[in-house]
């Protein structure tokens, strides 16, 4: 579904990307990590298209998105840190998204928004909102509109833990159902039970892209904290095996 082939973005000094090679299919939902500076989010924006790679090409469905927009109307992204106008109320935001888009081929998934109780809050102002609230009202935007791609930067930071656990009940139902789902956190242990595969990038390298099975029996853990621990403890792991 998004393919990225030779996938280098340079800054300056600094190569963000380097020859990134990986394969994201449907029904997948896959755990970008790596540390700060690994080249996380200038994958995640080179694939929304707000960073122009510096060589490389990626394809959503086949064909190129350089130069292209509409495939984005296929995605659904959750910021890190969500901007929103500080003097807008929940309703105000919801109503101008849904006018923004005015898509007809799209039903409306309110899952979420039912689940958070969002109509509680629908008269507060973004700016009243605590930050684990302004998560909530996020993540019911970047699911409203039913994508086939849904792309969430650290998606639990801030919630609390019945929420954060109706989040992941609705991530692993949106993969049953075939969608692709990329997941970035530094709380890896939010991620156990919902990802099934794992890319690893470090200094915008990617050091592996492997199934979370494949990643147990390597390192004969069950827990995505523990496993990616013994991989970079054991790098003949990398190499041997990956």
């Amino acid at each position: 579904m998004i393919h990225t082939k030779n996938l280098t973005k340079k800054y300056s000094r600094t190569t963000a990307l380097q020859n990134i090679n990986v394969a994201f299919e449907r029904g997948e939902s896959i755990a970008l990590i790596g540390p700060n500076g690994s080249g996380k989010t200038t994958l995640i924006k080179s694939i929304l298209g707000l960073v122009i790679p510096t060589e490389g090409n990626i394809f959503f469905n086949g064909k190129s998105i350089l130069g292209e927009w509409k495939y984005r109307n296929e995605i659904g992204y959750m910021p890190q840190i969500s901007r929103f106008p500080e003097n807008m109320n929940v309703h105000q935001l919801l109503k101008l998204m849904r006018d923004v888009r005015k898509d007809e081929h799209h039903k409306l998934d309110e899952d979420l928004i039912h689940a958070f109780k969002i109509e509680n809050i629908l008269n507060k102002t973004m700016g009243s909102l605590s930050g684990g609230t302004r998560q909530k009202v996020s993540a019911c935007i970047a699911f409203l509109f039913s994508p086939q791609v849904l792309i969430l930067d650290e998606p639990t930071a801030g919630l609390d833990p019945l929420s954060n656990e109706k989040l992941k009940e609705k991530i692993d139902k949106e993969k049953q159902k075939g969608k692709l789902i990329l997941i970035t956190s530094h709380v890896l242990s939010d991620l156990d039970d919902v990802v099934s595969q794992v890319v690893y990038l470090q200094d915008g390298k990617l050091m592996f892209h492997k199934t979370v099975e494949e990643l147990e029996d390597f390192t004969g853990e069950q827990k995505l904290n523990r496993i990616i621990a013994s991989m970079m403890n054991t790098p003949e792991l990398i190499n041997e095996h990956l």
